[in-house]
């Protein structure tokens, strides 16, 4: 079995949504230890391994899909089960390539609390899930470029959306949507710099 005494890692960069969870967990009388982002998550696991990881995908320094990669990458780590949440990357292709990363579920943000807990619940009560095999470098580097470059179009397409909005907006929503189009502008940031690094790795791969 799970060590159902084993903290519960929670991986997300955006304060309330981290504390929402953090709160709701404790609430229900899971230990939790929490991380901002995959680089900081990975410290923690190195400090003592979780009985279960819950982790947001887009996130500064390093983000959920890389942070689970280099998890998987440890033998020791292969068994932890893990969760992904997202508001963003939520297309089949995003959730089937976090599942070839050795996800055991795939959850949309808003998240539906009765429905997150029952799934926490469930993995904590299960035996050691068996992994699949890490995905070597180019397999995942190359699955890795194809859901940025992809979520890097969209962005581009809702930035360009919400500009052209705010052009016609009556003076009473244009706070509103101001504040959709700088988060949209922040999330466009932390996927090109993301798509930077992995076009550095894949050339390294390369050579």
């Amino acid at each position: 079995m799970i060590n159902q005494q084993g903290h519960i890692l929670v991986v997300e960069d955006v304060p309330n949504i981290l504390e929402l969870l953090e709160v709701t967990l404790r609430f229900k009388g899971y230990q939790v230890v929490t991380a901002r982002n995959g680089e900081e998550a990975l410290e923690k696991v190195k400090q003592e391994r979780p009985a279960l990881v819950i982790t947001d995908i887009l996130m500064p320094t390093m983000d959920g899909y890389a942070f689970v990669y280099a998890l998987r990458t440890d033998p020791a780590n292969l068994n932890i089960p893990v969760i992904f949440l997202s508001a963003t990357y939520v297309t089949p292709e995003d959730k089937a390539f976090a599942m070839s990363l050795g996800a055991m579920q795939f959850i949309e943000k808003p998240i539906d609390t009765e429905e997150f807990l029952l799934t926490i619940a469930e993995l904590m009560m299960q035996k050691q899930p068996t992994s699949p095999k890490p995905l070597d470098n180019e397999t995942f580097y190359s699955g890795y470029r194809a859901r940025l470059e992809n979520k890097l179009r969209h962005k581009n397409n809702q930035v360009a959306r919400a500009q052209r909005i705010l052009k016609t907006l009556p003076a009473n929503q244009i706070t509103a949507y101001e504040d959709l189009l700088q988060q949209s502008l922040r999330d466009r940031v932390e996927i090109e710099k993301e798509l930077q690094e992995v076009y550095r790795v894949i050339d390294e791969l390369r050579k």
